[in-house]
């Protein structure tokens, strides 16, 4: 509950919903999302931190901050006091106790960033302690020859899975280290928007065989579910992002929120655009909305 009376200096009470484009498939608060003060502070890798949607800005610039990644459009929508943006491009768990080095640069560790007047912690981490881009590459060059069969599932076997699993007991550390440096911020662990469909795919246009597609759909789920079972157990939100991204993945024809290799909109490839930001922007707030009311009840 006190958790909850420190959010209130940022968040005013979210409990009237209003519809967004059909598009977003979320429910987010109206615009008067008002805020007195507090301090918000987002980590995260290059899901949070958005290579490639304009306008790029921050130090080090090799972190490849936008400021139109859901943090920034988070700190907006809610008028925070204190805004801190410590996400960085290729960041791993260990980057979050340690310094990373960028190029011409490094990103202090982002948990030097959680103070104990913050309010709200966001943090959307994991992808890159399994390997996800790098091993989706190295799946498209697998793929040229068996596009039909499931070469890169041959190749992995449970590796991958194996490292979500390993990464688990890290997540926990990263959530109690949160709280204690912390202690009366709310805590939000944010999952990663689907990137694939479920089906056989679209290959060439996206490079992932036929058996692959599913293959690694089934590794993003799982990494998804431990961050959401991490997130509870740790007293932490969880913001599920996966969820509606039927038609919206790398393989959609219109209204992606990933984009693929060969990118149609501005974002690095196998990443959110603007869409795909704006969207995990209004989950977080539908999340502290409804967590908000709950609390209140």
């Amino acid at each position: 509950m006190r958790r909850w009376s420190a959010l209130a200096a940022v968040l005013a009470p979210l409990v009237t919903m209003t519809a967004v484009p059909a598009a977003h498939a979320a429910r987010r608060p109206t615009a008067a999302a008002l805020v007195t003060g507090g301090r918000y502070v987002a980590m995260g890798d290059s899901f949070t931190a958005g290579p490639m949607i304009p306008r790029q800005h921050g130090k080090p610039f090799a972190c490849l901050r936008s400021d139109h990644n859901y943090p920034s459009l988070l700190a907006r929508a809610l008028k925070a006091g204190e805004f801190a943006d410590v996400s960085c491009t290729a960041a791993t768990i260990t980057d979050l106790f340690q310094p990373q080095h960028v190029l011409f640069g490094e990103n202090p560790a982002q948990l030097s960033a959680v103070t104990p007047d913050t309010a709200l912690v966001t943090v959307g981490i994991g992808g890159n302690d399994i390997g996800f881009s790098r091993t989706f590459y190295t799946c498209a060059g697998l793929s040229i020859t068996a596009p039909k069969g499931a070469p890169c599932m041959k190749h992995f076997g449970t590796t991958l899975t194996d490292r979500v699993a390993a990464a688990a007991p890290r997540i926990a550390t990263v959530i109690s280290t949160i709280h204690a440096r912390a202690p009366h911020a709310v805590v939000v662990v944010v999952g990663y928007l689907r990137i694939l469909p479920s089906d056989t795919g679209c290959w060439p246009s996206v490079p992932a065989a036929a058996g692959d597609v599913p293959y690694l759909d089934r590794v993003e789920r799982s990494l998804n579910h431990m961050l959401a079972e991490e997130a509870r157990r740790g007293g932490a939100l969880f913001v599920d992002d996966y969820r509606g991204g039927t038609g919206h993945d790398m393989c959609a024809r219109a209204r992606r929120w990933v984009e693929p290799i060969l990118i149609s909109h501005a974002a690095a490839p196998i990443h959110p655009n603007a869409i795909g930001m704006r969207v995990v922007a209004d989950r977080v707030l539908a999340t502290l909305a409804a967590a908000r009311a709950a609390a209140d009840r």
